[in-house]
C-alpha cells in the first residue's frame, strides 16, 4: 500500500473502524469512513477509493437496498470490496467481490486488502 492508496471503510462500529483504520494507516494507506452504506455509495462516487472493506452487518434493511447501493457505486467506479461478515447470494454475485467471514484475523485480512490494491 501506499499513500495514494485511499480504502473506504463502512462499519457501524467505532471500535472496528479505529482498529482498520490504525491497521490500514500502518501499510502507508489512506482511509474514508462511513457508518451505513447508504453514506458509503456517496462517498464512493465522489471520492473513488481504490478498495471498500464492508461490514455486512451494516445494512439493517430487510430489501438490502441500501447494499445494492454500494455495490452499483462500486461497479460504476471498478473498486473492488471486501465483505466482513456473513454475506447472503445477493452479496455474492457482486463483481469484485471477496468475503472474509467473522470472526477475523487482522493478519490475513491486511494480505487480502494487499493482494487485491496490487491486482487492480
Amino acid at each position: 500500500m501506499s499513500h495514494s492508496t485511499q480504502v473506504l471503510i463502512v462499519d457501524e462500529s467505532d471500535e472496528s473502524r479505529d482498529i482498520l483504520r490504525t491497521l490500514l494507516a500502518r501499510g502507508g494507506a489512506d482511509t474514508l469512513e462511513a457508518t451505513r452504506p447508504d453514506q458509503a455509495a456517496e462517498l464512493i462516487d465522489r471520492q473513488r477509493p481504490d478498495l471498500i472493506l464492508f461490514d455486512a452487518d451494516c445494512d439493517h434493511s430487510s430489501c438490502g437496498g441500501p447494499t445494492e447501493s454500494l455495490k452499483a457505486a462500486a461497479n460504476r467506479n471498478h473498486t473492488p470490496i471486501v465483505f466482513l461478515g456473513t454475506v447472503g447470494n445477493r452479496q455474492k454475485k457482486a463483481t469484485s467481490t471477496q468475503i472474509i467471514s467473522k470472526p477475523y484475523h487482522y493478519g490475513p485480512l491486511i494480505r487480502k486488502i494487499e493482494e487485491l490494491l496490487a491486482a487492480g
